[in-house]
């Protein structure tokens, strides 16, 4: 027989964890009625890996056993997701089992693409490759930054969904920074490589980091995206996406922000959309095929950036209908595309990105949040970790 949960969450990231700290907290009779599935032994704090990067956070401080953050009265299935079959309301695990449920929540993230650029795969964490997208090489960007030495200092942004979309831009800024406070600035060549259209989607944010990297004399190519790197001989491959030529370039230093998309198994599923997105509506974030199923975060095909605040303000959304769905309830919650992207700066400085899913800002604080400000590089440091650990995966805000 297949084991059987009322609630079942794949993924023990921060989508999982807080969607069981909540649904808990309301409903203290469902403990021991929610299972979350997730291979990992370790559950990190993703958004500090651009500051370890940097040299200004440490890679210990991001990470805590997946024993320590999941909630009491949860239990946890150390496997991953094989297949999905909603219309039993069962899941097929990596060791063949079968898990059933009443209720499915679909949050296991997305998957980092390293094999879909040429040389990536083989050159990463080595020959000036490095990249802050993955714990066993964010501290390789700091090796190559505390030790470059002159040259071109090259920074990529892929042409697809990413983790955090300012996060690209991030260290590219925390190195020029560096380069100056190190009086290396005019023997560095900071080059930003995107395949976006622009700085930044928001118009707000835009103009001031359009400003930014003009007075900092930044070289950006938009819509420019990593095609292959050549490890010995240090050299990039891109494509224009406009045009489709290509061009090279010599690099000393090169941050990869690699290709990223929807995990195999739920690309594979019926729950995806053809993109491969888990196909949710956007705003109830229930599945439009499956009412008892709900996604949320980086899995999901909800058209805004995929963020942790993201997930903060998605999560409540998710408890609620589906424990309206349990009530057979109409639902009533709806989820407006919040979104926040904290735009590191420099070592002292941020400017706090928010916004919905028209692209309008929508900001917390009683100031202009598109100006840079050391407040805002605290808040990002030392208070957004603590807010995470003691207080979003304990299902409190």
């Amino acid at each position: 027989m297949a084991q059987h949960y009322k609630v079942v969450i794949i993924g023990g990231g921060t989508a999982g964890i807080t969607v069981a700290a909540r649904l808990l907290r309301q409903r203290k009779d469902l403990k021991g009625q929610i299972a979350i599935v997730d291979p990992a032994s370790d559950h990190y704090y993703q958004p500090l890996w651009t500051l370890v990067g940097a040299g200004a956070s440490k890679l210990k401080s991001t990470r805590k056993s997946m024993k320590q953050v999941l909630p009491k009265g949860v239990d946890w299935i150390k496997q991953a997701v094989q297949q999905f079959n909603p219309k039993e309301n069962r899941i097929q695990l990596d060791n063949e089992k079968q898990v059933s449920y009443d209720y499915l929540v679909v949050c296991p993230g997305l998957q980092v693409n390293w094999s879909d650029v040429k040389g990536l795969k083989e050159n990463i964490g080595k020959n000036g490759v490095c990249s802050n997208y993955a714990p066993q090489y964010a501290k390789e960007t700091w090796n190559q930054l505390s030790n470059f030495k002159g040259g071109n200092a090259i920074f990529t942004h892929p042409n697809t969904a990413v983790k955090c979309g300012g996060a690209p831009m991030k260290i590219m800024f925390l190195a020029e920074d560096y380069f100056r406070k190190h009086n290396m600035r005019n023997q560095a060549n900071v080059i930003f490589e995107t395949a976006k259209p622009a700085m930044f989607e928001v118009d707000k944010y835009k103009k001031p980091l359009e400003r930014i990297v003009k007075e900092r004399d930044i070289n950006v190519d938009y819509q420019h995206h990593l095609i292959a790197i050549d490890g010995e001989q240090r050299k990039a491959t891109f494509e224009n996406l406009q045009t489709g030529e290509t061009k090279t370039l010599d690099y000393e230093m090169l941050h990869v922000t690699p290709p990223m998309g929807p995990l195999d198994v739920v690309k594979n599923s019926v729950l995806a959309d053809d993109a491969g997105w888990v196909d949710i509506d956007p705003t109830t974030m229930q599945h439009k095929t499956y009412n008892n199923v709900f996604s949320l975060g980086d899995a999901s095909n909800s058209p805004t950036s995929k963020t942790g605040a993201a997930i903060r303000k998605q999560a409540p959304v998710v408890v609620n209908n589906l424990l309206q769905v349990m009530n057979q309830e109409m639902l009533t919650h709806h989820y407006d595309g919040y979104t926040s992207c904290p735009i590191v700066t420099s070592y002292n400085t941020m400017m706090l990105a928010e916004f919905d899913y028209n692209k309008k800002p929508r900001e917390t604080m009683p100031f202009n949040q598109a100006k840079e400000r050391r407040s805002m590089y605290i808040l990002k440091k030392d208070i957004l970790p603590r807010m995470y650990w003691y207080g979003m995966l304990k299902g409190l805000m």
